[in-house]
């Protein structure tokens, strides 16, 4: 009889010990796997994830928004921005390349980033951009895109967007948004703005900054968006103002 009792009371004793010993490992993950996972999802989120020793600093992606089905704004002379976009990417890049930088372009055509039978191409045009980018690892990553804001034509003039947890995406943005601003002798200088939900900002493992490099529903920057003379100095603006960054960068 005494046999059986202590038996039972070793299993009792073998299930408190159990019980306790689980205890500690879900107390020991919920106090350190929050904090695993915010300091991932913050190093991602400003360029410095896993293999940020690994980065190449000399090499720079720049980002044509919009392609293939996705048009994006399409101004009322009809050119669209998916045009526009990759024109000022192609000029940009050919600054760069000039100044000593090796660049990648996620598209160099007319088309997007999807698969023709995609069940959500512009979810799968988003994520490849984003692949690609995180493939590359470059020191920073420049979207080109054209703004609108179809409630009041007689808004206009460049806007660059960054991350807001990005304190290297501000930096970039804050030069790249200087110079466009003083080398277009924009009327109304607008500053760089923070952003939390734009897609390639918020998944990028690189410093990104999105340009937005005019408005599309205004009618005379419409107009300029489509000389080349213009399309040259908002190129050479975005350049001048990430060579400003990387300078400055440099001097850290």
């Amino acid at each position: 009889m005494r046999s059986v009792e202590e038996s039972e009371k070793k299993k009792q004793r073998a299930v408190k010990l159990f019980q306790y010993f689980m205890i500690v490992v879900l107390f020991t993950a919920a106090v350190l796997l929050p904090a695993y996972g915010a300091g991932r999802r913050a190093a991602k989120t400003q360029g410095e994830a896993d293999g940020a020793d690994a980065v190449n600093a000399n090499r720079i992606v720049i980002d044509p928004g919009h392609g293939g089905m996705d048009s994006g704004m399409v101004g009322e002379s009809g050119v669209s921005e998916k045009e526009l976009n990759l024109v000022c990417s192609k000029k940009l890049a050919a600054l760069l390349e000039a100044a000593g930088y090796d660049v990648v372009l996620t598209r160099e055509t007319e088309d997007g980033l999807y698969d023709a039978d995609a069940s959500n191409k512009k979810a799968q045009d988003m994520e490849r951009r984003v692949a690609r980018i995180a493939e590359e690892n470059p020191i920073l990553t420049v979207s080109i895109h054209q703004n609108s804001y179809p409630e009041d034509s007689s808004v206009k003039g460049p806007q660059v967007f960054y991350f807001e947890q990005s304190a290297e995406g501000e930096k970039l943005a804050a030069a790249i948004q200087e110079s466009l601003n003083t080398e277009l002798a924009v009327e109304r200088p607008r500053t760089q703005k923070g952003n939390t939900t734009y897609y390639i900002l918020k998944r990028s493992v690189s410093t990104t900054v999105i340009v937005e490099c005019g408005f599309l529903t205004n009618p005379e920057e419409e107009a300029l968006l489509q000389e080349e003379e213009y399309q040259d100095r908002v190129a050479q603006a975005i350049c001048d103002g990430i060579l400003a960054y990387l300078e400055s960068k440099a001097g850290e």
